[in-house]
C-alpha cells in the first residue's frame, strides 16, 4: 500500500466523524510540496466559506502556514464564524498542520 492510499484511507475514518455547517465550519487543510491550502467548508449546503493560501508569502514553509492560518481566521471573523471543526486531512498533525492550526488559535478562532 502506497503512502497516499494510507492517506486517503485515515482521511475516510476521520470525515466519518467530523463534518461543517455554516455556523461551525470544517477547517480542511491541504499541504503540498511547496505551499499549503485551507479552506473553511460548509458541509451541509456544500459551499466554501472562505480559502487562503501561502502563496506570494515569504519565508520558511512554518512561517508561512502560520501566517496562512492566520489569514483564514480573519476571514472567518469577517464572515462571522467564531469556532471551526479542524479536519488535517489525513496528515500528521505536526510541522506545518501544527503552525497553521496554532496561527489560526491566535488569530482567535477556536477548534
Amino acid at each position: 500500500m502506497g503512502k497516499l492510499t494510507k492517506r486517503q484511507k485515515i482521511k475516510f475514518r476521520i470525515r466519518k466523524s467530523i463534518s461543517g455547517t455554516s455556523d461551525k465550519p470544517r477547517l480542511s487543510v491541504f499541504k503540498s510540496n511547496k505551499s499549503i491550502y485551507c479552506q473553511l467548508i460548509d458541509d451541509v449546503n456544500g459551499i466554501t466559506i472562505a480559502s487562503a493560501d501561502s502563496k506570494g508569502l515569504s519565508g520558511a514553509k512554518n512561517e508561512q502556514a502560520s501566517q496562512v492560518g492566520k489569514s483564514i481566521a480573519e476571514k472567518a471573523k469577517a464572515a462571522n464564524i467564531d469556532s471551526v471543526v479542524f479536519d488535517r486531512n489525513g496528515y500528521i498533525f505536526h510541522g506545518r498542520i501544527k503552525s497553521l492550526a496554532d496561527g489560526a488559535r491566535e488569530a482567535g478562532l477556536a477548534f
